[in-house]
């Protein structure tokens, strides 16, 4: 008898068989380390604002309020943009979407090096929002047609350190560059960055198996007792991947808040109330990023290793402990430096894991490899609009309450517990078999 490929027999009826062939094994390499890079390069043309916003804002005079709504344009075109990503990405391919999204945010960071007025910054930032919205959905997608569910936990758990080491290595960048040739070169350098990383990805990635002559990697994927995607026509998810795939992104959007908080606001901080040096500031935000890492593949082993693939349970106890470090953040965080920095490495080496195990593996779990950038751009376009609000908020309520950090610290608290409280209503769920993550 015989399998669908990527599949034999077992006790249980069909499993993944461990057998690949070497030209199968080379290009999951090739195009892992491709869409690694691809994810992580967008963070060079992301980060250098939010390194260079207190120096920007002395020397173009822009309070913290204009700041934030240079940004706000930013993320209310990214937002805007992954729900598009999602649709031209399932339709025309998540290469070519990738490739001239990182075209354009390429000539976005070059014009910021040569614009000094509010309105061109606005401008130039809604272009680069929109580019960077083609990262997240294609790649996950792309990741999907390549990998099996039973092993998703694991590689996404690791593939998804893109946007924590991006994060890393693009804020030490930008914070180096800053202290040494001022804001300008902050932003061309990672513009130069990615061009290296477009060069690399256009001859190391392809979507799927099937365009390199390999055989699909077949294995059910399977939402609420039914099939999450049909690759022999259009997508048709039933009511209850609907409400899952709703339930996630309202779930994402806290997560977004407090992550774009963070990285937007922290070297701010960091530089006006703790006085530490624009170079100074940069580096020390980037324990979040740091102790990011070690929650993200911690999160997907343990998914794959113990939970048997079950996201939602791992999610759900991450967000407990990213509910206490925030409630931490929120009684001693203004404190003192030390304390700050302590409190953010918690909340990102908590926070991270569940974040990358929803809208990674998750989505591809929802999605299958047929629908999965379509999952991830509807998921990543709803916690977007988490990422919109804390720069419009944050940035009013620092102006307004004279710099003072302690409410926008309980606003983190309070988008922690809006997730951990989504993610406890998919677990219910799961358990009466209406979702499967």
């Amino acid at each position: 008898m015989t399998y669908p490929i990527g599949m034999t027999k077992s006790g249980d009826g069909l499993a993944p068989t461990t057998e690949l062939s070497s030209a199968m094994k080379l290009w999951r390499w090739r195009v892992f380390v491709s869409t690694w890079l691809c994810y992580a390069g967008y963070y060079f043309c992301r980060k250098p604002f939010s390194i260079a916003k207190s120096q920007l804002g002395l020397e173009l005079d822009f309070d913290a309020a204009r700041l934030g709504t240079i940004y706000a344009a930013y993320l209310i075109a990214y937002t805007a943009g992954q729900f598009a990503s999602g649709i031209f990405g399932a339709r025309f391919g998540p290469r070519l979407l990738l490739l001239a999204g990182m075209a354009v945010t390429i000539a976005a960071s070059f014009a910021f090096a040569f614009v000094d007025s509010f309105v061109w910054f606005i401008v130039f930032m809604t272009v680069n929002g929109l580019a960077q919205a083609t990262g997240w959905s294609n790649t996950v997608g792309t990741m999907a047609s390549w990998t099996r569910r039973s092993e998703r936990g694991t590689v996404m758990g690791i593939w998804a350190t893109n946007f924590q080491v991006g994060g890393i290595l693009s804020n030490a960048l930008a914070a180096f560059i800053l202290a040494r040739a001022g804001y300008q070169w902050a932003f061309a350098s990672g513009a130069i960055v990615l061009m290296v990383v477009w060069v690399f990805f256009y001859f190391n990635q392809a979507n799927r198996p099937e365009d390199k002559g390999l055989p699909a990697l077949e294995e059910p994927d399977v939402v609420g007792g039914a099939p999450a995607a049909d690759s022999a026509g259009p997508v048709k998810w039933s009511k209850d991947v609907w409400l899952t795939v709703m339930l996630v992104g309202a779930a994402y959007f806290g997560m977004k808040f407090i992550r774009y908080a963070v990285w937007s606001w922290a070297p701010f901080v960091l530089e006006r109330n703790f006085g530490l040096k624009g170079d100074d500031a940069g580096y020390v935000s980037t324990l979040f990023d740091v102790c990011g890492i070690v929650g993200v593949i911690a999160a997907g082993w343990v998914s794959d290793r113990f939970f048997r693939g079950r996201r939602a349970m791992v999610s759900f106890i991450m967000m407990i402990g990213c509910v206490a470090a925030t409630l931490l953040m929120v009684t001693i965080g203004a404190e003192s430096v030390v304390a700050f920095s302590v409190c953010i490495s918690l909340v990102g080496f908590t926070l991270f894991g569940p974040d990358a195990l929803l809208t990674g593996a998750g989505a591809q779990d929802i999605g299958g490899g047929g629908s999965a950038v379509r999952a991830a751009g509807i998921i990543s376009g709803l916690g977007s609009a988490g990422s919109v609000l804390q720069e419009l908020v944050i940035g009013k309520m620092y102006t307004n309450g004279g710099g003072a950090i302690g409410p926008v610290l309980a606003t983190l608290l309070g988008s922690a517990l809006l997730s951990m409280a989504c993610i406890f209503v998919v677990l219910m769920r799961n358990r009466s078999g209406k979702s499967d993550m």
